[in-house]
């Protein structure tokens, strides 16, 4: 499978920036995988160390922060020589094992010379429990699910490199458009986990894709029990069996604590969707006081809406029929489910969350990105129709310089607004650089 976390490692490699390397990311989106296929591919040889229910690797790294004595433990524990900058360490599940998080700021301090990748599937709930932890004596790459165009590269080769040539309105090809809505629609079913993506490539199995789907959802509620000690695990669960129906209520998307339980307040909840958001299980989505940039400044954290990693799975706990998707059906969630397609490939673009906007009920914007100094609204349609009330009104009201309108319509730049097709959310800031150089910005 084409990841393209994976150049950012060789980048990493490459760097006289170069520390040891950390790869957050929820469970099963990929992150083993990538580890062990970089080592394969970019190096001599590796030794790989899970940490997950693996105690004598654990005992490596008690009593000692001599990297030295660690480097030696490790070459004896593998039987396997290790070479500076020819073997690569990996460490798994690196949150199970505290002492070797600590670890990585003696070898970078000590031995930053000996190349080390480690990940951690709930390394962002193991940081929010304040555990001593080497700040900037690291380097950390988020992990997502496969994005649209990282799945349209393992089916279809040739709609893939077509994608590539994409830079804005000048190389779209409209003869195209409809085989890259077909892949659009299978996208929406499969997802971007990785097991998904690779057991449709195989095997083109729509139910062996149902049954992987409730097993990630049924790994992700185990974890909420097996690894949350300080959150009641029901509270967890609550959240995330909530979050499709929340996203599903009329006039507004924004997470109401009373739809879990009577007279639930924020402070009943809120460390359970942290935990949910810091697993990267879940996406919170912050409406802003003010579209204005910086964005961050303006994130109401108290008011949101909370999105699901992935758009396959989303669909499974929706119980939305493929046949609904493949026939381009008309169902009262096919919106929401295209907001999460775009979310999720907004995010892996982005430094931080998109942004929401709804200053009042009757009026919300899907998303407000930020590019460069530039506030860009985004609206997401589901199909063709382009009335879009609250687009409308914020255009006349803020008067960006452009606005992204993302629907099945094919690429159409019209004065400030730009058509987007859904299939090409996942090169949305490239494009935007490329509109921006059109106009001469």
């Amino acid at each position: 499978m084409k990841r393209n976390a994976y150049q950012k490692l060789v980048e990493w490699k490459k760097s006289n920036r170069r520390k040891p390397l950390i790869l957050k990311g929820a469970r099963q989106v990929g992150k083993t995988w990538l580890m062990k296929e970089f080592a394969k591919n970019e190096y001599e040889n590796s030794i790989y160390i899970t940490f997950y229910k693996n105690e004598p690797a654990k005992k490596l790294f008690v009593d000692t922060i001599d990297t030295k004595v660690l480097l030696e433990r490790i070459s004896l524990f593998a039987n396997e020589e290790i070479i500076a900058g020819e073997t690569l360490l990996i460490f798994d599940e690196i949150q199970d094992c505290p002492n070797a998080v600590a670890s990585l700021k003696y070898f970078n301090e000590d031995a930053n010379e000996q190349h080390i990748i480690s990940a951690g599937s709930l390394l962002g709930v193991y940081l929010a429990k304040n555990t001593p932890f080497p700040v900037g004596k690291v380097n950390l790459l988020n992990i997502y699910p496969m994005t649209f165009d990282e799945f349209l590269a393992v089916n279809d080769e040739g709609m893939y490199k077509y994608f590539l040539t994409v830079k804005g309105e000048g190389e779209y090809v409209s003869a195209f458009h409809t085989r890259m809505l077909e892949w659009y629609r299978k996208y929406l079913i499969i997802g971007g986990m990785p097991e998904c993506v690779k057991s449709w490539e195989e095997n083109q199995k729509p139910h062996e894709i149902l049954d992987i789907q409730r097993e990630l959802v049924e790994i992700y509620e185990n974890d909420f029990s097996q690894h949350n000690k300080k959150i009641p695990a029901a509270k967890v669960l609550t959240v995330f069996r909530n979050i499709v129906p929340q996203l599903a209520k009329e006039n507004t998307e924004k997470f109401v604590y009373s739809v879990l339980r009577e007279g639930a307040r924020g402070k009943d909840y809120e460390e359970a969707i942290e935990w949910l958001v810091t697993s990267g299980i879940g996406l919170k989505v912050n409406n802003l006081s003010t579209p204005e940039y910086p964005l961050n400044a303006y994130s109401q954290d108290k008011i949101f809406k909370l999105f699901l990693l992935d758009v396959g799975l989303t669909k499974y706990m929706a119980g939305i029929e493929n046949q609904s998707i493949i026939i381009d059906e008309a169902f009262s969630f096919k919106g929401q489910l295209s907001e999460t397609f775009v979310l999720q490939q907004l995010v892996p673009q982005m430094d931080f969350m998109p942004n929401y906007f709804s200053p009042f009920r009757e009026m919300e914007i899907d998303f407000v990105i930020q590019s460069g100094s530039r506030i860009v609204p985004v609206e997401v349609k589901s199909g063709k129709n382009k009335r879009a009330t609250s687009f409308k009104n914020y255009i006349d009201k803020h008067k960006p310089e452009t606005a992204i309108r993302f629907s099945t319509n094919e690429y159409l730049v019209n004065g400030n607004i730009t058509n987007i097709p859904l299939y090409f959310a996942s090169k949305t800031m490239e494009l935007l650089v490329g509109n921006y150089e059109d106009t001469k910005w």
